[in-house]
């Protein structure tokens, strides 16, 4: 006879809790995802480095049409909290200081992935597609490529393109921000 094991899925309100009463710090490293909370890899240098690069590409670029928020949560509710690398966000007068951007807020997200991969793609690719959020881009170190992920839709994204070195790619919100994906794999 087959054993059902029930879990609990925690809400983004019990995460929040958790971190409140001591159970959880900033230095635990960990994301809320699907109402799991799960250990984050370590950032290494060229995941780091990349990500500093995009900031640096895209920040003076967008000036006020859009807010640049680097490894920082996004809420997802009712039970996801997950840190992309960066998130481009709509503007807000509280640079978002009352409440995380939810995916309304959201233009695209940024994953980089060195050694994440495959659970950027079977895990975050399909909860962000399920969160309705427009555009994903998965820059993959390992493949030399960008993945660009749009059209979400029934929790899937119906386009998806890979862009090697030598091709550039701009995001759907922003097609005058053309970047070299050379200068973004470094």
């Amino acid at each position: 006879m087959a054993v059902q094991v029930l879990r609990h899925r925690f809400t983004v309100d019990d995460y929040h809790r958790m971190g409140e009463a001591g159970i959880l710090s900033a230095a635990d490293r960990v994301e809320l995802i699907d109402g799991e909370v799960v250990v984050m890899t370590p950032i290494g240098s060229s995941r780091a480095g990349t990500t500093a690069y995009l900031d640096r590409a895209l920040s003076p670029r967008l000036g006020e049409r859009a807010l640049v928020w680097v490894q920082n949560p996004i809420f997802l509710p009712p039970h996801s909290e997950p840190q992309p690398d960066l998130a481009v966000l709509r503007p807000r007068s509280d640079y978002y200081r009352q409440a995380h951007p939810r995916p309304g807020d959201i233009f695209f997200l940024v994953e980089v992935s060195d050694t994440t991969g495959e659970y950027d793609r079977t895990v975050k690719i399909p909860l962000y597609a399920q969160a309705g959020i427009q555009e994903v881009w998965i820059v993959d170190l390992a493949a030399e490529c960008i993945e660009v992920y749009r059209q979400p839709a029934a929790g899937a994204y119906q386009q998806v393109q890979r862009f090697p070195r030598g091709q550039s790619v701009a995001p759907q919100g922003f097609p005058d921000l053309r970047l070299a994906v050379d200068g973004i794999l470094g």
